[in-house]
């Protein structure tokens, strides 16, 4: 059993103590932190937490219990000064993503935890989905031969679908599209090395800052993904994973996920379409522990076994993803000029 302490009960952490950890039976939370009594009081009135077990500072959360691992699911701009704090104290560490502000930050944060001897993971959510596991698991296999491109697209529509983050900065690339570019890193099993993007922000947008864009992401093989993505796209919603095509020499596979929208037949699919035949979907295995509940279990199973499981998402490996991010809001503040990845990285 995994001791564990949650900091941050805002709206999404409150979602992580409802409906996330209590559905991992390794992970037993002694302790509640949040500087707002506010958020402290609802864990205790709606989920029936003991008052006993909630704190308004982590020095007193570590004070008074034994938790070997801290659960971060604070608003982005705390990650990096809290996650350090945790390290320093000893603790092992989940964060939610995006894992910090800046590419320094994690690398800070990634040598601090070498240094402490701490497991430092990012919670990559789509990670743990049946689709992207397929489709990763036949792309290390060949399916196809060699893969030529990849097309990736997410379509939703953010004033009438309740998306209200007007004012977030890079809304699109920093806050959606780190899930979409961590999964062609995973299911490509592949680094990228360059990109070009171009954001824009449509006529009679809410948003203050650029909610759509595109990119051309060039992958150390030799892979090309084209992206395109929108939080204001009129269009038929996409699955929150995306709708991809992954062209190969003798055939395409296809595949969407996290589908909660249209979930006819569940929320994944995979198809094969071989050269010059017919679509044939994929049986997909389930998976005994999906989206957060698979981060959550990863990292128990990581403390507990000293195994790292398959789909973890170290902070050092979490870098990748965090340099598409970062790369693609380069480009497009230089109008789409195309920025190297080993640039982004040092």
């Amino acid at each position: 059993m995994v001791k564990a302490i949650q900091i941050g009960l805002g709206h999404w952490g409150f979602s992580w103590t409802r409906d996330v950890i209590p559905k991992v039976p390794t992970v037993e939370v002694v302790g509640y932190v949040d500087t707002n009594p506010q958020a402290t009081a609802r864990v205790q009135n709606e989920l029936g937490i003991d008052p006993k077990l909630c704190f308004t500072s982590l020095e007193d959360a570590a004070h008074h219990t034994d938790a070997t691992l801290a659960i971060c699911t604070l608003r982005t701009e705390a990650h990096y000064p809290v996650v350090k704090r945790c390290l320093e104290l000893g603790y092992n560490v989940l964060v939610e993503k995006p894992f910090t502000s800046t590419i320094a930050q994690g690398k800070e944060l990634v040598a601090l935890a070498k240094a402490q001897g701490r497991v430092l993971m990012v919670s990559q959510n789509y990670r743990h989905q049946p689709a992207p596991i397929a489709a990763a698991r036949l792309i290390a296999e060949g399916k196809f031969g060699a893969l030529n491109m990849v097309s990736i697209d997410f379509r939703r529509h953010g004033p009438s679908q309740g998306y209200r983050y007007w004012d977030m900065p890079d809304p699109l690339l920093a806050d959606m599209s780190i899930h979409h570019f961590d999964l062609m890193r995973f299911v490509l099993g592949d680094e990228p090395v360059r990109l070009s993007c171009r954001t824009w922000n449509p006529p009679g947008s809410p948003f203050r800052y650029d909610p759509s864009g595109v990119a051309t992401i060039e992958f150390a093989r030799g892979t090309i993904v084209s992206y395109r993505a929108s939080w204001m796209n009129s269009g038929p919603v996409t699955p929150w994973a995306g709708e991809w095509v992954m062209d190969g020499a003798e055939g395409q596979i296809a595949w969407s996920s996290r589908d909660h929208f249209r979930d006819r037949t569940g929320p994944d699919q995979v198809s094969l379409l071989a050269l010059d035949g017919k679509p044939e979907p994929v049986k997909l295995d389930p998976v005994a522990f999906p989206d957060r509940t698979g981060t959550l279990n990863a990292m128990a199973t990581a403390l507990e076994t000293g195994i790292i499981p398959p789909g973890f998402s170290s902070g050092e490996d979490n870098l990748g993803s965090l340099a598409l991010v970062r790369a693609t809001i380069l480009s497009a503040s230089h109008g789409g000029d195309w920025v190297d990845i080993a640039d982004v990285m040092h």
